[in-house]
């Protein structure tokens, strides 16, 4: 019994010790320029684009192995000196429009752009009319069966307090 125990925690800590170790080798890998304006830049897209793995990452605060890939990507063409729209646009013909924060307004893109507000917009509409409504219309009279139900109601309620 205590030879299983003894294996179990020593295999427990084998495997923290590999993931303490592991951690620092398998985060972040840092990719730079000597030029601060080509880091700057390069920084600047970074946060500009999505990890198409992550749900709503940067490629600069993701740490999936693909936005690594695409991080090293970044830096290339940075380093090429290809403009940003040329970089984007390598990117996007490749994983989509997902790829940029800020998608461009086109014809597949019209859900994405105008829903919020269009929803939005009929949530006010439909809660002022359904307000105005309730404020404008006349109180309902009782007809003779609910005025007795209700004199009942409060005739039994009075001798409850009573």
């Amino acid at each position: 019994m205590k030879g299983q125990i003894y294996r179990k925690q020593t295999i427990l800590t084998a495997f923290v010790a590999l993931i303490v170790v592991a951690a620092p080798v398998a985060g972040l890998e840092p990719l730079g320029f000597d030029d601060p304006a080509r880091q700057a830049r390069y920084e600047a897209l970074l946060h500009q684009l999505r990890c198409v793995v992550c749900q709503n990452q940067s490629l600069a605060s993701s740490d999936a192995g693909l936005a690594g890939d695409l991080r090293q990507r970044v830096h290339q063409m940075v380093a090429e000196d290809q403009t940003n729209d040329a970089i984007k646009t390598h990117l996007t013909e490749r994983y989509g429009d997902f790829v940029l924060y800020r998608p461009p307004v086109t014809a597949r893109t019209y859900v994405l752009w105008f829903s919020a507000p269009v929803l939005l917009l009929a949530g006010i509409i439909v809660l002022a009319v359904t307000v105005h409504r309730r404020h404008h219309l006349p109180p309902r009279r009782l007809d003779a069966n609910e005025r007795t139900q209700l004199r009942r109601v409060l005739s039994d309620h009075r001798n409850d307090v009573s």
